[in-house]
């Protein structure tokens, strides 16, 4: 890369930081400098956490989507369990995906050689009920494309854990009816089903993609591997209950961060 683009590739992550800590949207990108394609977005995503300082505590991440790479670090700043939750509120609401987080018991570095499916599955440790927390910092993300939207964090904004569930159960929950209940309104259904049907499918790629780029995973990190029902809104200073099919149900009370 040129100095130039070093540069460009710098300044739209202190942008993108910026507006991570002070919860601002703004518009686009300057077209100067907007990331030409995969590689220099995911350089923006090193940079922005470079510039936040913050601890990456998991990662978000789908199969590949027309033959780019969904993934995008999950800062430790923005990770919450216990009922209550701090998030960036938009309209008085909180948007959310609900998913399952597998929390890693051992490391997987990076190394020369693939990891099997089975050494994957032996380092989760624990399985977990989780809400990703979607937020942009583009007040207009659609407008904004796939490849700026990457190197954004692809609309994370943080997560949500709720209760530990069985392994083996969450390993096979291709399908999910998600349920939720909120303490003012009528409960809610959603036919849930994974994206990806094997809901750990994506973090078999992942754990590939980062040990090809001399990352790798660490125990502690939480990976989310798709929303079993899209994307919806949730009120703040409510209790809400969301039960996921048999596995579990996940309690939370947002509040503005």
């Amino acid at each position: 890369m040129t100095s130039h683009t070093q540069d460009a590739l710098a300044a739209a992550a202190a942008i993108l930081a910026q507006r991570r800590r002070s919860g601002a949207q703004g518009a686009r990108l300057p077209l100067s400098l907007r990331p030409p394609d995969a590689a220099a977005a995911l350089a923006v995503q090193a940079l922005v956490s470079e510039q936040l300082g913050d601890k990456i505590a998991g990662w978000k991440c789908g199969l590949p989507v027309d033959g780019q790479p969904v993934v995008a670090p999950i800062y430790a700043g923005t990770v919450y369990h216990g009922g209550a939750c701090a998030a960036r509120v938009r309209g008085g609401q909180v948007r959310v995906e609900p998913e399952l987080a597998f929390v890693l018991a051992q490391n997987l570095p990076a190394r020369s050689s693939p990891y099997s499916a089975a050494e994957i599955d032996a380092a989760i440790g624990a399985t977990y009920l989780a809400l990703e927390l979607i937020d942009s910092r583009y007040s207009e993300p659609d407008e904004a494309g796939f490849i700026e939207n990457l190197a954004d964090g692809l609309l994370n904004q943080g997560l949500y854990l709720g209760p530990q569930v069985d392994i083996e159960a969450a390993h096979a929950a291709a399908e999910l009816a998600i349920r939720i209940s909120i303490a003012s309104q009528e409960t809610s259904q959603l036919s849930g089903r994974h994206p990806a049907v094997n809901p750990r499918a994506p973090l078999y790629w992942l754990a590939e993609f980062l040990r090809a780029r001399g990352q790798g995973l660490q125990a502690g990190q939480a990976v989310i591997t798709g929303s079993y029902a899209g994307s919806f809104s949730l009120p703040v200073a409510q209790d809400i209950a969301i039960r996921y099919g048999d596995l579990g149900e996940l309690a939370v009370r947002f509040s503005a961060r």
